[in-house]
């Protein structure tokens, strides 16, 4: 084992975490583990004090600083968890403690800050990312002479999620073939991953992000820490742009693999808890499940005890609406379909039949084309390879089909918008965006498009997430393609050129 894991190990065992975080229980998944034949254990970090392992890290850094550092105050910048681990801490150690928040933060978190910190903490809310953050945190900290408690690259804090590892390895103390962690900035991989290498060499510690956020991933790929222009708003908790230097030192020696999953994915993950247990996660919560699941496929191994780290619970309530939605399709539960059929008699019919005993979740049709209609159908399915033969079956009854389960566009508002043709959106130009929802932002969107621009197309629903998705249609003298985006790049959100399609094409303008 090299030095700096056996440092690491060294402040696990001299951790003061337990002063006010407790020993969560590891819980076996009944229902899990029967649908992918293995041994699926839950490490229910979601049931900690703040409802996430943060605490840990946080509390265990402040409980080691002296009476001096302590009087002078703490100053941390988190998109939510972190914070309340800082808040809670402040609080026991009546330390004051100034917290920048992202403004992308869901409100359950800086409600919980507040909460939690009482009059020892101040709440400034500022940026859209953690990066933004943490360069006023690091202003803070220079004016007032506090410490800076980090949320990831820290020794003490990496130590003080490290006792998970412990607590998982006093709890079975079987064997373990993998354990599955989430990975935001690199703590908490850290932490488990010196425990169990130092400990338990043979258990695979395999890490799990969102596939627009794999920062660590990247990094360990390169062999140098590589700092992403952008990050996907979905999984917040995970949302870094940047690994820590000591967190990248310390996963370039204890992982051994990084998967990473879709939104849709995670969102079956979190119903998949909440079917076992009754328990709601956040989506960084859910993503060592969605590892899981992902790597069980994958393998094929049957027989093997996997654990997987539910890190987190904190998520506004109203993002259910979304996630609820989406699961299904994650979970292989529903399959989404553009069919062409012949506008002739019987046609419906024979589609019926093929649809069978599939109950149908969703059906858009309008009549726009005297010789074909296009048709826009949401099915349940058994498996990702039910939806499959599905689509095998209409095409080889002749109805043209196009699998749209894993299509943005037609989820996330073309569902919405079928029969949406017309005559005018001639010379039209399609994008898809996506910026952090907080009040204002879709009004300033609307008020930054140039009036030499019409607006043929928008979209824009509404999740109850912390971000938004607005699809628009450009028309004017000068949509060429090159010119648009200079000016979209301008505006500064994430876009997708959309205008080769074959759902837009299909459902939304005249050809």
């Amino acid at each position: 084992m090299s030095p700096l894991l056996q440092s690491i190990v060294e402040k696990i065992h001299s951790s003061r975490v337990y002063e006010v975080a407790e020993e969560t229980s590891l819980e076996s998944a009944a229902r899990l583990s029967s649908r992918l034949k293995n041994t699926v254990l839950l490490k229910r970090e979601d049931q900690q004090v703040s409802f996430s392992f943060k605490v840990r890290g946080a509390y265990n850094k402040m409980a080691h600083l002296g009476p001096d550092a302590l009087s002078r105050g703490v100053v941390a910048s988190s998109a939510g968890n972190h914070a309340q681990g800082v808040a809670l801490a402040a609080a026991e150690l009546q330390c004051k403690a100034t917290i920048v928040m992202p403004t992308t933060t869901p409100q359950v978190k800086i409600d919980a800050v507040t909460r939690y910190g009482g009059p020892w903490v101040e709440v400034r809310v500022h940026g859209e990312t953690y990066s933004d953050t943490h360069e006023l945190a690091m202003s803070i900290q220079a004016e007032s002479g506090s410490v800076f408690v980090h949320p990831f690259d820290d020794p003490l804090v990496i130590a003080g999620q490290g006792t998970i590892g412990m607590e998982i390895l006093n709890q079975h103390p079987a064997d373990i073939d993998a354990v599955f962690v989430a990975i935001g900035g690199g703590g908490l991989i850290s932490g488990v991953g010196a425990c169990f290498k130092s400990l338990r060499p043979e258990t695979r510690i395999i890490g799990v992000q969102a596939e627009d956020s794999a920062s660590m991933k990247k990094s360990l790929e390169a062999g140098e820490i590589v700092r992403l222009d952008e990050v996907g708003l979905f999984s917040d908790g995970t949302a870094v742009k940047e690994v820590g230097e000591e967190t990248f030192k310390i996963c370039a020696e204890v992982i051994d693999e990084i998967i990473t999953v879709d939104t849709d994915s995670v969102c079956a993950a979190i119903s998949d808890v909440f079917i076992e247990s009754r328990s709601i996660l956040e989506p960084a919560g859910a993503l060592s499940i969605a590892g899981l699941k992902a790597y069980a496929e994958r393998e094929g191994c049957t027989d093997q005890t996997l654990v997987a780290i539910a890190c987190g619970a904190n998520m506004n309530f109203n993002r259910l609406r979304f996630i609820s939605q989406r699961a299904e399709v994650g979970r292989h539960k529903e399959a989404v379909f553009a069919i062409t059929i012949p506008e002739e008699r019987g046609s419906f019919r024979k589609l019926c039949d093929l649809v069978g005993d599939h109950s149908v979740t969703e059906f858009n049709y309008r009549i726009a084309d005297a010789r074909e209609a296009h048709i826009l159908v949401g099915i349940g399915t058994q498996s990702e390879q039910d939806g499959m033969r599905l689509s095998a079956d209409f095409n080889q009854a002749g109805f043209k089909t196009i699998d749209l389960s894993h299509d943005e566009l037609a989820k996330t508002h073309l569902r919405h918008m079928v029969g949406g043709r017309s005559p005018l959106a001639k010379n039209e130009s399609l994008y898809r965006f996506k910026f952090p929802e907080r009040p204002g932002a879709l009004m300033r969107f609307l008020s930054s498009i140039p009036s030499r621009w019409n607006i043929s197309l928008f979209h824009y629903r509404s999740t109850g997430s912390d971000f938004g998705d607005v699809l628009v249609g450009f028309q004017g003298p000068d949509t060429d393609k090159t010119h648009l985006e200079e000016y979209l790049r301008d505006v500064g959100y994430r876009f997708w050129d959309e205008n080769d399609n074959p759902a837009y094409h299909l459902f939304l303008i005249d050809e």
